[in-house]
C-alpha cells in the first residue's frame, strides 16, 4: 500500500537504515494472530488503523483508547501483546502510560506511533520500556511489518530518530566525568558477544547463525541480558551498554 498516516518530512528510504527489518516469511505462520490494543487521541486515527489492520489474517485489534489513562486500564483487561500507542494525549501521555502498562500487562510489547520526532520523547519512551518508536509518516504496510517484527522480539525504530539514537549514544561514551554509582552487573562472554550482535540491528535468527547456536538459545541470552541488567527492552539494554563502554562505537 502506498498511503501513509501523515505527511512525510524528510523522509528517508528504510532500506538503507535497517529500522523496518521484517519478519521472515516462514513466521508469518502464527498459531494465534497478534493482539493488538490501538491508543490515540484522535478517533478517525485509531479507525483508520483498525481498517488497515483489519486486512492482515495475523493481526486482530482487541480494542482501542484514547488517553493513556484508559490505555492502561484496556491493556490490564485486556492483556494484548502489542500497544500501538501515541505520545502525545490528553490526561495521561503515552510516556507515562507506558510505565504503567508494562506493570499491569509485562508481557505487552509498547510501539510508540506519533508525529513526535524530539529526541527527548524518544528517550524517555525507551526508558518507560517502549520496544518501538515510529513516526506517523511510514507507509500502512511498515506499520503491519513493523508490529510482526516486534511481536517475534526485535526493536523498531524509525531512520530518522535512528540517527538521533545513535548521536545520543556517542555522546553516553564521551561523558567522562559521570559517575557509576553501582557496578555493571556482570555478563558472560557469551552474552557479551549476543549483545554487541544486538546493537547492530540484527534480529535473534541471524544472530543463531552468526554464533552457530540455535534460536531459542539466542532468546534465552537475551532474557538472560535483560534481567542481568534490569531492562525492558533490547533496545534499552543497547543504551544501557553504550553508557556503561560494555560496547564501543567507533
Amino acid at each position: 500500500m502506498a498511503d501513509t498516516f501523515g505527511p512525510v518530512r524528510d523522509a528517508n528510504d528504510s532500506d538503507d537504515s535497517g529500522a523496518y527489518t521484517g519478519a521472515d516469511a516462514d513466521d508469518a505462520a502464527r498459531k494465534e494472530p497478534i493482539r493488538v490494543l490501538v491508543v490515540d487521541d484522535h478517533a478517525l486515527f485509531r479507525r483508520g488503523l483498525e481498517i488497515v489492520l483489519a486486512q492482515e489474517e495475523d493481526i486482530q485489534v482487541i480494542g482501542e483508547a484514547g488517553d493513556g489513562s484508559e490505555a492502561v486500564d484496556k491493556a490490564a483487561d485486556l492483556l494484548p501483546d502489542i500497544v500501538l500507542m501515541d505520545v502525545r494525549m490528553p490526561k495521561r501521555g503515552g510516556i507515562e502510560a507506558c510505565t504503567a502498562i508494562k506493570e499491569v500487562a509485562p508481557s505487552a510489547k509498547i510501539i510508540m506511533l506519533t508525529i513526535s520526532d524530539e529526541e527527548a520523547d524518544l528517550y524517555e519512551a525507551i526508558k518507560a520500556g517502549a520496544t518501538g518508536y515510529l513516526l506517523k509518516e511510514i507507509s500502512t504496510d511498515e506499520v503491519a511489518t513493523a508490529i510482526r517484527a516486534v511481536a517475534d522480539g526485535q526493536s523498531q525504530i524509525s531512520p530518522s530518530m535512528a540517527s538521533k539514537l545513535l548521536t545520543e549514544f556517542k555522546s553516553m561514551i564521551q561523558r567522562t566525568d559521570e559517575r557509576r554509582l553501582v557496578p555493571a552487573p556482570r555478563l558472560t562472554d557469551r552474552e557479551l558477544e549476543v549483545l554487541k550482535l544486538v546493537a547492530t540491528g540484527m534480529n535473534n535468527r541471524d544472530i543463531a547463525k552468526e554464533l552457530f547456536i540455535s534460536e531459542n538459545t539466542v532468546k534465552n541470552h537475551v532474557r538472560n541480558i535483560l534481567e542481568k541488567l534490569q531492562l525492558h527492552s533490547r533496545m534499552e539494554a543497547v543504551v544501557y551498554a553504550m553508557r556503561e563502554k560494555i560496547l564501543e562505537i567507533r
